[in-house]
């Protein structure tokens, strides 16, 4: 079947608000057609399908089986329109209330920082708000449009978007530490150190994922510290406080100029990248796509950085 013409959309919106009044002078009333000529356009859709799409009765006009899905479909893609011409009217307007987001720490400094500028930018008059907190929420409840969390923490029934690739994790030290105190070479080796343990934001302790796939070893660590703050966690590493379990993203400025060093790098570990994650089957905020695409963009010149700067060291 070849696809549908422009002209020809008129008859499906007409369809459309049939199956919805369940009657022909219902619909005509609400299209400002007579009857005679939304009959006309109905059947003029059926034959272009080749397929029965209403039961005419003398009372109602319920639609068949095929007809009841075809309506369902088209229902979808009509609202999608709603959408877009709504977000035109947004645009126009400026009128885009307020977006509501509730990140991690790590998250945003990473991904949400670095593009508020930009985003701010596009949409001056909207209200931004951003909590930043590691503890679980219900993002509905709470009143959050949208939210990130690692991929493999978002609740199933939500809609989740990657915002970057997997990350990994690594075990990092200050120099000085491991000139006093060694430098452990397998997992079994931390059970001579002191370790920075990670609160995680239900209060529990993380137990240090190291390795992956079977080869992978989960390890509930030693050591007196417990901080439920990136940041301060890796201050006190540098400080020479204890080892540290972290994302290497949030370290590459120390690594670089030497203030911590990656230990046991055979033994870091991938895990699930950010994912931006909502409650509707529909990413209606314009805001929120611009938030999307700007941190996606971004996470791509990053991931070229990356490549270029392995290439050269080898």
């Amino acid at each position: 079947m070849p696809p549908f013409l422009r002209s020809e959309l008129p008859d499906l919106a007409a369809f459309s608000v049939v199956v919805r009044r369940r009657s022909f002078k219902a619909a005509a009333i609400e299209l400002g057609l007579t009857t005679s000529a939304l009959s006309h356009a109905i059947r003029r859709l059926e034959e272009r399908l080749g397929a029965k799409l209403l039961n005419r009765t003398s009372r109602s006009v319920p639609p068949t089986a095929a007809g009841l899905r075809f309506a369902a479909r088209l229902e979808v893609g009509f609202e999608e329109i709603g959408s877009a011409l709504s977000e035109i009217d947004d645009i126009s307007s400026g009128a885009f209330g307020e977006l509501r987001l509730n990140i991690p720490a790590d998250a945003s400094r990473l991904l949400v920082s670095p593009v508020l500028a930009t985003f701010q930018e596009r949409f001056p008059d909207m209200r931004l708000t951003v909590v930043v907190e590691n503890r679980p929420v219900d993002m509905v409840a709470e009143g959050f449009d949208a939210g990130i969390r690692y991929g493999d923490t978002v609740p199933e029934d939500m809609v989740a978007i990657a915002l970057t690739a997997p990350l990994e994790w690594v075990v990092v030290g200050a120099p000085k530490y491991l000139d006093t105190r060694g430098r452990p070479r397998e997992p079994r080796d931390l059970t001579t150190h002191s370790c920075l343990r990670l609160l995680l934001g239900d209060n529990s302790h993380f137990r240090w994922e190291l390795g992956n796939g079977d080869a992978m070893v989960r390890i509930d660590v030693p050591g007196t510290c417990t901080i439920s703050d990136t940041q301060t966690t890796i201050d006190a590493a540098v400080d020479g406080l204890g080892l540290a379990n972290v994302l290497r993203r949030r370290v590459e400025p120390e690594l670089r100029d030497g203030r911590l060093e990656v230990i046991m790098p055979d033994w870091s570990s991938t895990g699930a990248g950010f994912h931006m994650y909502y409650p509707s089957r529909r990413q209606n905020h314009p805001a929120l796509r611009l938030m999307t695409d700007l941190i996606r963009s971004r996470e791509g010149l990053v991931r070229e950085r990356q490549l270029d700067l392995l290439c050269r060291r080898q």
